[in-house]
């Protein structure tokens, strides 16, 4: 295998800055709030914390409990299996 031609790329120099972060929308603003307010309460008890995010698949909106231990995933909603379900029905 011939590998001489890496040697020859032009160097691109990596970003000094990183890019602007978008500014938060009031709605991002207050679930974070909420968010924050859940975990101090200790609904799910005090080793545990929620977590919210978006599954890039299907775009869906996706709540864990999740041990702030060993990061183990306690509860999730919607499971797993769910999630892959409704990929796998949107021809992705």
């Amino acid at each position: 295998m011939n590998i001489s031609s890496i040697g020859n790329s032009a160097h691109i120099p990596a970003p000094t800055e990183p890019s602007p972060a978008r500014p938060l929308t009031d709605d991002q603003r207050t679930l974070i709030q909420a968010v924050k307010a859940v975990n101090a309460a200790g609904s799910f008890g005090p080793e545990n914390e929620t977590t919210y995010k978006v599954d890039r698949s299907t775009r869906q909106l996706v709540v864990r409990v999740v041990n702030r231990k060993t990061n183990d995933v306690v509860l999730q909603i919607p499971a797993e299996y769910v999630l892959r379900m409704a990929e796998e029905l949107n021809g992705r």
